[in-house]
């Protein structure tokens, strides 16, 4: 049985929600009306909704004690539920599909006219305390029949959860369930739902849709679109058989990994899915992707150099530089590569129009895993270089590997930061999202003469480079190093070169010149 893709509906107005389905239509199969969500002056309508939807509806009711908006008693709760469930036509297209109703929910003239017209129950759990101990158990006692869809909900505090989840519903398969893990690190359990063997996946209406500005919205942390989910994702064709891949790291609150690879993908007709695994360790990552057959991983920060002892090959160039940002599942391990070299120096080449880097004083700030592929790449296009980092250690290690001088990134350091400025490469975290207000180099003042690259592209214009660009100095963003080194990595994961189609949306790059 295939996922069916729910849109979940939380405007105020039944106009307004009708709206939303338009807009979505082509993406989902079923629309889940919150009823919780609406104006009280709405309810009188909530009844003929489905009719007016055009496909199948689920009515919800949620209460505030289970995550939802319903704040009134229990005896109120039932009378909307009565009110959207009454007179059910013999048109089976006017009625409800489904019908969500706590485990604990012990209505049964509610059950019996439910199950009198032929609408699903999904009888639904939400544990904000992790995964259930015995999920098959669970799930067994939760259906009250066989025509009822389990549906548990729980918040993921760590990956290793959502690890125990795709583990434990091997047990579970000759039932009728949907599984979600809630929260950011369990958004596999969203996109994968098809793999998880969920009947229903839920998505949420876009952040930017104009139809909910203004409105009151849930905080739901984790959720995800629907023209995500089948445009970037292609979640209606994922089966058993679709190789996994992936990026992972922490925070990794934006990326733009997944747009790449998957178009990559679908541009070869492969049936594979690159997905964001969020983790707050290496090792819970690697566990992940055991689990679930993932066959390869893309690796960011601040994994590049902890992931090192993992692995059982590593590739000359990663050795060298001691930081790596791709790793393959081979027969005996991991195998670890580094085409963060490869992909910077295309973009830099790209950026300053040169052949190389001979003529340049180039200042490098920081000294993390990234900075190290960075230094290589310069050293190997000949420029004369400086090291900047808060940690003087790692900033001269760095610096007497490729015969560099280095400096503390500190205002002291002002005289021999202004003489390697003909190129400055940002390549810390620093400035990314959610920490938009932050600068590096808060102490420098840009003279307009300087070249600024920024290996952060989210958000596109970083502190740092928006001060650079009204200086008049010619600045760029990584997105050209993550376009590369994506490329890279797709052709390490697939055996074959990424399509590099013009026009394509990720070819433009992220050059920003004044």
């Amino acid at each position: 049985m295939s996922t069916k893709l729910c849109l979940t509906l939380t405007a105020p107005t039944i106009r307004q929600n009708l709206e939303i389905v338009e807009r979505y239509r082509k993406f989902i199969d079923i629309a889940e009306l919150r009823a919780d969500y609406l104006d009280t002056s709405e309810y009188p309508y909530i009844r003929v909704f489905p009719e007016m939807a055009g496909l199948p509806c689920i009515l919800t009711v949620r209460r505030q004690t289970d995550g939802g908006n319903f704040a009134g008693g229990e005896s109120a709760r039932t009378v909307l539920f009565a009110r959207g469930l009454a007179f059910a036509d013999t048109d089976p297209r006017k009625n409800f599909s489904y019908v969500d109703l706590e485990q604990d929910f012990q209505i049964s003239s509610i059950e019996e006219v439910v199950r009198g017209f032929g609408i699903k129950i999904i009888r639904s759990l939400h544990n904000m305390d992790g995964v259930e101990t015995n999920l098959a158990a669970t799930i067994r006692q939760m259906r009250r029949g066989k025509d009822e869809i389990a549906k548990i909900a729980f918040m993921a505090k760590h990956l290793s959860d959502v690890t125990r989840l795709f583990r434990e519903t091997k047990a579970c398969r000759d039932e009728e369930y949907t599984l979600i893990a809630m929260g950011p690190f369990g958004l596999p359990s969203r996109i994968l739902a098809p793999l998880l063997g969920s009947c229903i996946a839920y998505c949420s209406v876009p952040d930017n849709d104009p139809t909910l500005t203004g409105t009151r919205r849930p905080n739901v942390i984790g959720q995800i679109d629907p023209v995500t989910l089948n445009e970037i994702y292609n979640f209606r064709m994922l089966e058993p058989d679709t190789e996994i891949f992936g990026i992972t790291g922490y925070p990794m609150e934006a990326t733009s990994s997944p747009e790449i690879h998957n178009r990559g993908y679908a541009a070869h007709k492969r049936n594979a899915v690159y997905i964001p695994v969020r983790s707050e360790t290496i090792e819970e990552a690697l566990e992940f992707a055991g689990e679930l057959g993932i066959r390869g991983l893309s690796v960011t920060h601040p994994f590049k150099e902890k992931v090192l002892p993992e692995l059982a090959e590593i590739s000359a160039e990663t050795a060298e530089i001691g930081a790596c940002n791709t790793i393959l599942r081979r027969s005996d391990g991991w195998a670890g590569y580094n085409t963060d070299i490869s992909g910077f120096t295309r973009a830099i080449l790209e950026f300053t129009g040169e052949k190389d880097l001979r003529h340049k004083n180039v200042a490098i700030i920081g000294a993390g895993g990234a900075a190290k592929a960075i230094a290589l790449a310069v050293r190997r296009l000949r420029g004369k270089a400086c090291v900047f980092n808060r940690t003087e250690k790692k900033a001269k290690d760095l610096a007497h590997l490729h015969h560099f001088k280095w400096a503390p990134l500190e205002r002291a350091s002002l005289p021999l930061l202004k003489k390697y400025s003909d190129l400055i490469i940002q390549t810390t975290n620093v400035g990314m999202v959610p920490d938009t207000g932050k600068d590096p180099l808060d102490f420098y003042s840009f003279t307009g003469h300087e070249a600024v690259y920024d290996i952060i592209y989210a958000p596109w214009k970083t502190k740092l480079l928006q001060r650079a660009e009204a200086a008049g100095c010619r600045i760029c963003n990584g997105f050209t190093m993550l376009r590369d080194q994506a490329y890279d990595q797709y052709q390490l994961f697939t055996g074959e070169p990424y399509d590099r189609e013009p026009g394509r949306r990720e070819k433009a790059g992220g050059v920003l010149r004044n």
